[in-house]
């Protein structure tokens, strides 16, 4: 069973930045792959950015690309999500997922085991 509380979130303006974080409960952490997804208000919940244990491999979904930054701390129990040249179509709940699969980053929400409660990111223009 692992835990996830979500913090960092906020309002910003446009073209700043962000770092959210999330602390896991548990001793195996480094073993799940960690993923952040968002969810904007009456839309889907969408994959953003994920990184698998080690070895870590990132993945970035494309609207993110170039501007958001994933990155974990196993001795930490933590994951960082630091988002840069912020927009205000980034305005969404952040949820960080934790998931069995070693491999490759998963992108559906079905493939991810555990989430926090989620932390609510506005970015004005």
């Amino acid at each position: 069973q692992v835990q996830l509380v979500e913090s960092g979130g906020g309002l910003v303006q446009a073209g700043g930045s962000l770092r959210l974080s999330c602390a896991a409960s548990g001793r195996t952490f480094s073993s799940y792959t960690m993923g952040w997804f968002r969810q904007a208000p009456g839309k889907e919940r969408e994959f953003v950015t994920g990184i698998t244990r080690s070895p870590t491999i990132t993945l970035h979904g494309d609207s993110v690309k170039g501007r958001f930054i994933i990155s974990r701390d196993n001795n930490k129990n933590t994951v960082f999500l630091q988002m840069n040249a912020l927009k205000p179509e980034d305005t969404a709940v952040y949820y960080c997922a934790a998931s069995v699969f070693g491999g490759r980053v998963p992108t559906l929400l079905r493939e991810y085991d555990y989430w926090g409660q989620g932390t609510q990111v506005t970015v004005s223009s």
